[in-house]
């Protein structure tokens, strides 16, 4: 048998080392695919109008295309503390490169299970909830946006105050295992002090709460509602919002989600622009910056949106000083 000549043989050698580099390089690559653990309390679907979207946008701006530059692996809770604690511990298991929490009771939860894997989260208010040390330097695996800014709770009341001038008896819907709902009622209990205002808290910490809640303000009748930013809520705006509508409740909400929900009015910090934001959090981890190194940084764009559907139903007249700083009025 002939055997191949030198020449050949070094070609088919030389071939050979080509296709197993590009081969490792390719596993390599795939390899170095960043995965992205995204953790919502709520069911899948109620982030789909602003946070995922926002997080979707800001990446793309970043020039991530989703499936080839970066993987996310989307987790819902479905409102269940149980379920959230379980989906963390399979998230952290999985070792994903970081993970994005949306709310404090989630980012709260990470950071029990892990002070490894870094945590981008957009939470209501990260110092007083303990995630970080300082908005400056947050000084552990957590850093993110917070959704609070110093003296909400009295805009908050002011605006409820224009609509509904002649409302006494505040209800206000929250959750007190949430840090930054503690703080936005301490602001709403000075402020509705100050309009003499009279202030019954109903709370809410999980979602078998709603039914009985919803019972003691269709029984106790206040004058008007508002109804803080939790997470929990959030994931129970359409609900929320519909019994408002049928027990003919005046209600204020901390965000815009609410309103598109059918809510009559929200004024807060824009979340499609807070989770847009979080992408660059999410590039700069990757790029080597360390969670701790990155300082917490604080709404820039509030909206103000009116469901004039809503308050014609409810025979409601918005204030035209109200109406002309509207950043959209639903019809």
């Amino acid at each position: 048998m002939r055997r191949p000549s030198t020449h050949l043989a070094a070609t088919l050698g030389l071939t050979v080392a080509i296709l197993w580099v590009a081969l490792s390089a390719s596993a390599q690559s795939l390899g170095k695919v960043p995965h992205i653990g995204y953790l919502w309390l709520g069911p899948e679907g109620s982030d789909r109008a602003t946070m995922k979207p926002g997080f979707q946008q800001g990446l793309r701006e970043l020039g991530y295309q989703e499936g080839r530059d970066i993987i996310i692996e989307y987790r819902y809770a479905d409102g269940s503390g149980e379920k959230l604690r379980q989906l963390v511990a399979d998230t952290v298991a999985s070792k994903v490169d970081i993970i994005l929490a949306a709310g404090v009771i989630v980012a709260t939860t990470v950071k029990e299970a892990t002070t490894n894997i870094p945590v981008v989260a957009v939470a209501g208010d990260p110092i007083a909830s303990g995630l970080v040390d300082s908005l400056a330097h947050p000084g552990g695996n957590i850093t993110g946006l917070s959704a609070m800014v110093p003296e909400f709770g009295g805009k908050f009341t002011q605006l409820l105050h224009e609509i509904v001038p002649d409302a006494v008896r505040i209800g206000v819907l929250w959750n007190p295992l949430n840090g930054a709902s503690q703080t936005l009622v301490r602001e709403i209990r000075d402020a509705t002090a100050h309009f003499g205002l009279n202030l019954k808290l109903y709370e809410v910490r999980q979602p078998g709460d709603f039914q009985a809640v919803f019972d003691a303000i269709a029984e106790q009748s206040p004058d008007a509602l508002m109804v803080d930013t939790d997470v929990l809520l959030i994931s129970q705006r359409k609900g929320i919002a519909d019994f408002a509508a049928a027990h003919r409740l005046s209600a204020v909400y901390g965000l815009r989600e609410f309103a598109e929900a059918g809510g009559l009015i929200s004024y807060g910090p824009s979340t499609f622009d807070l989770w847009r934001r979080a992408a660059r959090y999410v590039d700069k981890i990757l790029k080597g910056l360390k969670p701790a190194d990155l300082p917490v940084e604080q709404p820039t764009k509030f909206e103000l949106v009116i469901n004039l559907k809503t308050a014609n139903a409810l025979g409601l007249t918005i204030p035209p000083l109200v109406l002309a700083r509207a950043d959209e009025v639903i019809e």
